[in-house]
């Protein structure tokens, strides 16, 4: 499998998820935001977490407009895979990738510690390394991770069963519990918390290593 990694300006977990897709066995390549394409052969592209353009507009609303984007569009058009993690995830809802919006956090703080999420789903790429219903521990650094939807919207994730993770102890406000939702085609994954800070015994937990073998395996069987 190769993925591509997109750094932007203010991106801090770059690192970490190219280090993530790698020890699940990925080629991975970085992209600067201001490429207008995508390296041949990708098969999964990530958009990480961290301060895009500085958040100074809507959090990833200013990513969302960068030359690498409508690569990113169209790649998840032709239905390639997409994992976007909490700046990430709000990128992609700002491109229409995906459903809802981020918000400020109820408490209107920023929240760093590690959560329990219970998997939802085991119906995509990125979740069938789970069990549905198991829980799992996941860090969180977010203030705007209250994630907002309406009420068809969410009678429509709920029907179409895309509601991927949801939050064990809601920790931000966040509609239905809703940490991670996935696309119409379960092919674009966008979650809060940062799976990719828990792959390896030195981060003081593995439980996010399986979506990123999981993704692999399935990418690699295609």
């Amino acid at each position: 499998m190769k993925a591509a990694v997109i750094t932007f300006p203010g991106s801090n977990c770059d690192r970490d998820l190219l280090n993530a897709f790698a020890k699940a066995g990925a080629d991975v390549v970085r992209v600067w935001h201001k490429e207008t394409a995508l390296p041949d052969g990708i098969d999964v592209i990530g958009v990480p977490g961290g301060f895009s353009f500085g958040d100074y507009l809507r959090c990833g609303a200013i990513a969302s407009r960068s030359p690498i984007g409508q690569a990113i569009a169209d790649f998840a058009g032709r239905g390639g895979y997409v994992l976007g993690v909490c700046n990430g995830f709000q990128v992609l809802t700002e491109m229409g990738l995906l459903p809802g919006a981020l918000m400020r956090n109820a408490g209107l703080k920023f929240i760093s510690k590690p959560v329990a999420l219970r998997v939802e789903t085991t119906g995509s790429a990125f979740t069938s390394g789970y069990v549905k219903g198991e829980e799992i521990v996941i860090p969180i650094a977010h203030a705007e991770g209250n994630y907002q939807i309406d009420a068809e919207g969410l009678k429509r994730l709920q029907g179409e069963d895309r509601v991927a993770f949801r939050y064990a102890a809601n920790p931000n406000g966040a509609t239905d519990d809703i940490a991670g939702v996935l696309s119409d085609n379960r092919r674009v994954l966008g979650l809060m918390p940062h799976p990719e800070r828990v792959v390896e015994d030195a981060q003081g937990g593995t439980d996010g290593t399986a979506l990123f073998r999981a993704l692999t395996g399935v990418v690699a069987l295609a």
